[in-house]
This record gives C-alpha cells, structure tokens and sequence, in this order.
C-alpha cells in the first residue's frame, strides 16, 4: 500500500484492517497542528478532547503524517506522557499498528524507546519526577499528552528546551482539571494570543461535540453520566471540560439534600435483607482526657437495595442504618464487640481501613468473618481519592442515602462532618477529603465512604441468600 503525505489525514477506515477516519473534529485540530510544522511557526497547541471522544488516534495519526513526511530526513519528534506504563506504551504500540497498516514498517529494535521511519525518528520519554530526559532535542515536534497530569515545573526545566533550536511546534492533549494545571495555564495563554492575532491555537471537543459524530459515544457518557452525576468532579473534567476549583466543600447543600433518606434507624437486621459494612478504626487512648482528640471508630451498617433490570446503572444502593461509635478504647478490647456486631448483622462484606495499626486489626476481622468478605484498605493518596470519587458518585447517583434524623448524637455528628467536609483537588488528578480538625473529625464520613465501597461488589445473588453467614 503506498501512502503519500497529503492523503493520510483523509483516509478512511477500511474492513481489512486499513487506516481510521478522522472525524472532523479531528482533522481540524490536525491541520492546525500540520500547518504549523510546516510552515516552522512553532505554535503551542492545546487539545482537549472529551474522553474516549478520540485523543489518542488524533494523535497517531499526525505522528504518522511527520514521520512520513520526514522520512528522508534526519529529524525527531519527542512524545512525554505522565507514565511510560501504561500511557507511552499503548501510544507507541497504536502508532506501530498504523504504521504497519499503511505499510511503513516501523524500526524500533536501535532505540526501545523510539520508533523510526527512514531517517525520521520519535522518542517516547516518561514525564515522570525521576525520569532522566536530559540530552534529547526536537526538531519535528514536541507532544505532551494527558498534559493536565505533567509536572510543570519538570517540563518547564526538562521538555520545553528540547525545542528551542529548531522553533518546533508543541502540542498539547488532555482534559480539563484545575486552573494551575500545565493544560490549563498553556491554554489560557493560547486564548489570549488567539484575541491578539486571531489565529487559532486552542481546539476544544466536549462529550456533546463528539456524540455529534457517535451515537454509541452518546450511550456511553450517558452512562458514566448516571454513574457519577453531572456534578462529580471527574464528568466535569473529563466529560465536559470544565476546570473545577482546587478546595472547597466536599459536599453541596443540593448533595447532601441527596444523601438524606427517608427510612428509619434499624437496630436488628430485617430477615431476607443483605448488609454491608464500613469500618474506620481509629486510635487507643491512655486516658479520658486523652480520648477527645482522637479519630473515634465508627462501624456504620447499610442495607443493600438492589437496582432494577432495567436500569441503566445496576450499582446498588445503600442505606444507613445503624452507627456504632466507640472512642479512645483500644483495638484489642474493641475487636470481639466489632466481630460479634458483624456477625449479628451477618454483612456480606465489610470495608476495613487496614492503615497503620488498623492492619492488624482487619487481618483479625479478616480471620473470624472469612478473607472474603473483609477487604482491608490501606489509605493512600490514591486510595483515599479513589474513595472520595466514589462517595461523590454515589451520592450525586442517590445509591447512598442516611437514615431520616432521629435526633441522636450519632445522626448530629453524621451530618456535622458531611456539611464540614472539605476536598483539595490535587495537580495529579487525584482528590483528598477530610475535615479540618479545628472544626470536627471525618471518621463517620470515612466509615460512610468504605461503606460505599463496601456495597460495589453486591449483586442480587447475594440478596437471595445465597451468602451463608459464620457461625
């Protein structure tokens, strides 16, 4: 198959296995990017793209363009991405299969980290903190992909000399986060060059754009839309490219309006119903006095209310509806209450914070109720994001919802710490949630967020009782 330069971006999709179209929206971010290589304005480009709205084929395929233009010609490209694995690697292998399908064998076997066409050569280097990159130059192009994730301060002093001598073009990919990240500082000042001389640099596709062209696009945002809700952070960013603030309020009044349910209190299991468990294990106290400061454990009990057939999100709900609170009491005194609570309430599975001490004491839980059901969490940067992500969701979705004010001081300092709670959306597109300990703890809205977690892995067959509890 021979390809020329000028037909590669028109190609259409081909059964046996010829290249992909680019929709529009595509070819126009393209010729944007094409036309300043080629005529060596050496523009910065920023690209945001909706995600799986099309980014990374976008991106092959003007890679595919360069190096087929260059090929008789001693010139490199440089790609940087936040990892090597998985992110460079799947780049690298996408550009292998297009340039294999139009019939340009790609060299890699000189340079692991590079693929070549001819004399044409682009190098894949990790954007990553320890990530040695010094000594490599650009002279076709420089691309920061996921660029919203990419150190500033790395590519500053790292990737962007690499283009100095050659005026190279840069290109930019990504999604929306925060107002300081590297994507959203490089777009700002594309808007403001745009207002100065009316050429455009910056080229922006939400999930709207892209199911213009994609009706199975459109089934898929609708449902990572009822996943997590139009307010989560993440179908903010990733879905409608909107930048959201970097602090502020874990919850809203709308969401916490959300979270708050209708049924009672339980204080006994209900027969034929299935429960789950969040469990935060806080700190033993030396004395009374003491016990004030410290995080209490609070073991919160959810019943689980399964999803219709029908519905389009077949995660569970699940209701509050019991809390257990206990401060300053030692793990080893504490631990026989918490297995025999568990086992009355005959949980399917219990969600344990395993940081610290608490490891010990979720391989106990572990030991009495079976390794099965008890899965111990040990609290990360990105565990505890993973776990706010998914107490957003499920509110925004109404899959959690806490039992109706019963006056109580469990209910009051449930309530206290979801209307306090704050979150700090971090550079990396990770979250932390917490409360400022001047104001309050959050252990009751951990002990509600692995209650979540708890209650994703419930199916129906469950429900049925099919989970025979310990004796």
């Amino acid at each position: 198959m021979t390809v020329t330069p000028a037909s590669i971006v028109r190609m259409k999709r081909r059964q046996d296995g010829g290249l992909y179209a680019l929709r529009p929206y595509q070819r126009e971010a393209a010729r944007a990017v094409l036309s300043s290589v080629i005529e060596r304005a050496g523009r910065t480009i920023t690209i945001e793209i909706a995600r799986q709205g099309g980014k990374n084929e976008l991106s092959a395929q003007i890679e595919l363009f360069l190096l087929a233009l260059s090929a008789g010609q001693d010139r490199e490209a440089v790609k940087c991405a936040p990892t090597r694995n998985p992110q460079l690697l799947v780049s690298m292998r996408r550009l292998r299969n297009r340039l294999t399908e139009a019939g340009m064998a790609p060299v890699t076997k000189a340079e692991p980290s590079a693929i070549s066409v001819g004399r044409a050569r682009l190098y894949f280097l990790s954007a990553e903190r320890h990530a040695s990159v010094v000594g490599h130059t650009a002279s076709l192009l420089l691309e920061v992909d996921e660029a919203q994730d990419v150190d500033t301060e790395k590519y500053e002093r790292e990737f962007a000399p690499m283009g100095a001598t050659a005026n190279v073009t840069t290109v930019m990919y990504g999604t929306a986060w925060d107002g300081s990240s590297l994507l959203e500082r490089a777009k700002q000042a594309n808007l403001e060059a745009e207002r100065r001389d009316g050429v455009r640099r910056h080229f922006e596709y939400d999930w709207q754009h892209v199911a213009r062209h994609n009706a199975e696009y459109l089934a898929h945002v609708e449902k990572r839309r009822q996943e997590l809700g139009e307010t989560h952070p993440l179908f903010l960013t990733q879905y409608c490219l909107k930048t959201i603030a970097g602090a502020g309020r874990l919850l809203s009044n709308v969401q916490q309006g959300l979270l708050a349910g209708e049924h009672g209190r339980e204080a006994w299991p209900t027969p034929g119903a299935a429960y789950v468990a969040g469990l935060d294990l806080g700190g033993g106290a030396a004395n009374a006095a003491d016990a004030a400061s410290h995080d209490a454990t609070v073991l919160t009990i959810g019943r689980v209310v399964f999803a219709d057939a029908s519905a389009l999100v077949q995660e569970p709900r699940v209701e509050i509806v019991e809390h257990y609170c206990w401060t300053g009491v030692p793990h080893d005194a504490l631990l026989p209450q918490l297995i025999d609570l568990l086992r009355r309430w005959r949980v399917n599975r219990v969600a344990v914070d395993a940081t610290g001490l608490g490891e010990t004491a979720a391989r106990v839980v572990a030991a009495a109720l079976g390794e099965s059901r008890v899965e111990a969490l040990k609290f990360t940067a990105a565990s505890k994001s993973a776990l706010g992500f998914d107490l957003i969701a499920a509110v925004n979705g109404a899959r959690v919802k806490m039992y109706a004010a019963d006056g109580s001081s469990e209910c009051s300092e449930f309530w206290r710490q979801a209307s306090l709670a704050r979150v700090a959306y971090r550079s990396n597109g990770t979250m932390n949630f917490y409360c400022d300990a001047a104001e309050c703890h959050d252990d009751y809205l951990v002990s509600a967020a692995l209650l979540v977690r708890a209650a994703k892995t419930q199916t129906r067959r469950a429900a049925l009782g099919r989970v025979r509890a310990p004796t």
